[in-house]
């Protein structure tokens, strides 16, 4: 029985669009900090991770909600729980990044981007846990990829792949202002257990549009019936004081396979920033993960707080959640998941 509530609560929370007084097609699922969300289908629950809480109160912070569209930070009182409570010997505290878990048979692995002590720059780690709530735990006396001459690694994206395969997904840190190389979207065979990487890095696209800038980042590897389709953001994150609005977007490439080879999508990007009377603003949405509930997709995305003028409230981004939907093979992001008002 519960299991059935929850499915309905999740379909129910996707159609409150329809009827609901609010006619702007997105606005956040969860008003508070949560950059770079990954959403877990965990039994009975939804389970988010994003990167590390301000003022350093987790290294991992996580929210939870039974349908979508209410949530809560996971905490015991006013602190936080803090699903990698320690890091590894390697990494630096207060750069951990764009978590993400991966199912294995023996328990859950998080995958996170963190400041490597030895290099100075972000790199991605592995660590262990047999509940997904953690603690997450890694031994390991450096990162699992860190690609020094190109700027570093961040934004890795595991993707189990229906024959049993893991691939890992991630990004050189070319941007970085000390390298000033091209950013590149690499993709490596992963192991059963999700904590070592195998044969050699497969380069699957690179910013070589207006669109994208100086930057992509963010992969995001789904199957959608017999093809593949990866999902990334680019452009700037931030929402700079100079600027209207976050040139943040995010786009998608259609690919042969889990290693490609990857083509850029021409409607690129797919979600955006804007301003408008009647739609609102959304601005610098981004870095999105995809998650199954009840027979259908949905898509986690952040943009950043606002104010009614569409001008940049804080430091703070906030979570949007929306079903993802499919058009003769290509992805669209349908409404987002919003409380049904109170009447």
């Amino acid at each position: 029985m519960k299991k059935i509530a929850l499915l309905a609560l999740a379909l129910a929370g996707a159609a409150v669009q329809a009827s609901a007084p609010d006619n702007r097609p997105f606005v956040p699922a969860f008003a508070t900090d949560f950059p770079d969300p990954f959403v877990l289908r965990h039994g009975d629950e939804f389970l988010a991770y994003a990167t590390n809480a301000q003022g350093d109160r987790a290294n991992v912070q996580m929210a939870h909600s039974a349908n979508l569209v209410d949530w809560a930070l996971v905490a015991e009182g006013d602190k936080l729980h803090d699903a990698m409570p320690d890091l590894p010997s390697w990494a630096r505290k207060g750069f951990t990044w764009a978590p993400e878990v991966l199912r294995t048979k023996d328990g859950f692995v998080l995958h996170f981007t963190a400041k490597d002590r030895a290099s100075d720059l972000q790199c991605i780690g592995a660590a262990f846990s047999t509940s997904p709530y953690g603690p997450f735990r890694s031994n390991a006396d450096k990162p699992l990829v860190c690609q020094t001459d190109i700027g570093g690694t961040i934004d890795s994206h595991a993707f189990h792949d229906k024959d049993g395969q893991n691939y890992l997904y991630y990004k050189n840190d070319g941007n970085n202002p000390k390298f000033g190389k091209p950013t590149e979207i690499f993709v490596q065979r992963l192991s059963a257990d999700g904590l070592r990487v195998e044969g050699e890095p497969v380069a699957l696209l690179r910013n070589d549009t207006s669109w994208e800038a100086h930057v992509i980042e963010a992969p995001t590897m789904v199957r959608h019936e017999d093809s593949y389709v990866l999902f990334y953001s680019a452009n700037h994150f931030g929402w700079e004081k100079d600027q209207r609005l976050s040139p943040y977007a995010i786009g998608y490439a259609v690919c042969k396979g889990p290693m490609g080879p990857c083509t850029d999508s021409p409607r690129n990007p797919i979600l955006y920033s804007y301003n408008d009377r009647k739609a609102g603003c959304l601005s610098g949405p981004g870095h999105q993960s995809v998650f199954d509930a009840g027979g259908k997709q949905f898509i986690a995305f952040h943009g950043w707080a606002a104010t009614r003028g569409c001008r940049r409230f804080d430091s703070r981004r906030y979570l949007y959640v929306a079903p993802l939907l499919w058009t003769d093979g290509a992805p669209q992001i349908g409404v987002s998941l919003r409380r049904r008002p109170v009447r």
